[in-house]
């Protein structure tokens, strides 16, 4: 791919690049409302067996989404630097012509 076709696929990644972080944005506002309510507490007796109950339950419900948190940071974050290097070939490009 040469830069003048990947200087026109900007739009299109940029396109790509918002709808993928609004995408990890979301997920990281939703396990920071899940975590929100998360007692830091050490379950040693019986006590209060709701609230370990819950706790468990915000733990696996976090174990469930973090690898859609791993793979839209992934995303986002090569999605970026590609539209960055691309920008910046085509200004030293453009600077040393």
């Amino acid at each position: 791919m040469n830069l003048e076709s990947a200087i026109n696929a900007v739009p299109v990644m940029l396109t790509i690049w918002a709808a993928v972080t609004a995408c990890f944005v979301a997920i990281l506002t939703y396990r920071g409302q899940l975590t929100r309510y998360e007692q830091e507490r050490l379950f040693l007796t019986n006590i209060n067996p709701d609230g370990e109950r819950q706790q468990t339950e915000i733990v696996s419900r976090i174990k469930q989404i973090q690898p859609y948190v791993r793979v839209l940071g992934v995303a986002t974050t090569i999605i970026t630097v590609s539209i960055v290097a691309i920008w910046t070939l085509d200004a030293w490009k453009t600077i040393h012509s």
